[in-house]
């Protein structure tokens, strides 16, 4: 098991960002005021060492902007701290974001130089009209380019994308999560689309001009997603903005904001894997489905949601969920009878 991963955040919003996308406000879903310095990276850094690693890795990284669209000299400038802590052995490895269309192999080397180790490209989408009405200035060209020179420079490889941006669909979402898994990335963040105030796209949601991309739109839609990123074993290492003060007191005005995400996200896979164990069950059953105890509050869902949704769409008696070891996924399990043990109750 490879050793956990203690990641140590420095901002930069809105460095090196050559376009205005209709959905950013950095500030706002970072929490920063202003974009870090040299002098900030020495301080997490510093704060960091006075703590005793209990056996994790350490990884700077730089969140937000574009970090590779900055000015070589402020890059240089943010990474030389960083790399020295490297050297030093006081953290593992550095982590950026970037655009695709702000990637060549002259910058990869220089990444590769300082220590980078990975580097996290922000698709968003891989459909040419979505690209376009939220404003990103790049194309879906790019990101196969940028991701194939990320990749052959031997750097870890993190696609970031979108749903629910304007002109987007749940086939377009569905689209680019194949495309995304054809570039083999090391992992993936789902960003559902929130509507952050000060930005263009709250603007047009004002006017009429743009739907919301619901809570609800977001847990039915990636709930399809995620399957098809652990089917082809591509971790999807987030899902959801990361809560923030800013955006829980009200900077989100709307959209697919929600402090747990990932985990309605996940009940809601299980409640769809149960509906299919109970196709063949009478109405009027008392029903036991089996599941792992680690899944149990995921399979119950939020306020015993899944439950009550299951009952009243099989029009069920009863249902109860049984932990068992053995039920990686739901299973419809018999009810107990005399001279069967436990495992022996299964259909």
């Amino acid at each position: 098991m490879s050793a956990r991963v203690s990641v140590l955040p420095v901002f930069v919003p809105h460095l090196g960002c050559p376009h205005a996308c209709v959905f950013c406000n950095q500030r706002r879903i970072s929490g920063q005021l202003k974009p870090a310095s040299p002098a900030d990276v020495e301080q997490v850094l510093q704060k960091a060492a006075a703590f005793p690693r209990h056996g994790e890795k350490r990884q700077l990284a730089f969140y937000g902007g574009s970090f590779t669209a900055i000015p070589v000299e402020m890059q240089i400038a943010l990474l030389a701290p960083a790399h020295a802590a490297v050297l030093r052995g006081e953290i593992d490895s550095i982590r950026l974001s970037t655009r695709p269309d702000a990637i060549d192999p002259d910058t990869l080397e220089r990444l590769r130089s300082y220590g980078v180790r990975t580097v996290e490209l922000g698709a968003q989408s891989m459909d040419e009209v979505v690209l376009r009405l939220s404003g990103r200035g790049h194309t879906a060209e790019d990101v196969r380019r940028a991701s194939r020179l990320v990749k052959d420079a031997g750097l870890e490889l993190i696609l970031q994308m979108m749903t629910g941006l304007p002109g987007d669909s749940s086939e377009k979402s569905l689209f680019t999560a194949r495309e995304l898994i054809a570039l083999r990335p090391d992992g993936v963040r789902i960003y559902p689309t929130v509507i952050v105030r000060d930005t263009e796209l709250y603007d047009l949601w004002q006017k009429g001009e743009y739907r919301e991309h619901s809570v609800e739109d977001a847990v039915e839609l990636c709930a399809r997603l995620l399957p098809l990123f652990e089917a082809a074993k591509i971790p999807v290492i987030r899902l959801g903005l990361n809560p923030t003060e800013e955006l829980s007191s009200g900077e989100a005005a709307a959209g697919a904001y929600h402090p747990a995400l990932g985990e309605l996200v996940k009940s809601r896979i299980l409640l769809h894997w149960a509906e299919e164990a109970l196709q063949a069950v009478p109405p009027g059953s008392h029903v036991r489905i089996g599941i792992a105890p680690k899944l149990l509050s995921q399979m119950i869902g939020q306020h015993g949601e899944n439950r009550r949704k299951l009952i009243e769409a099989f029009s069920l008696a009863s249902l109860v969920f049984v932990p068992r070891e053995d039920c990686l996924s739901p299973r419809l399990l018999s009810q107990p009878q005399g001279g069967q043990t436990e495992k022996d109750r299964v259909y």
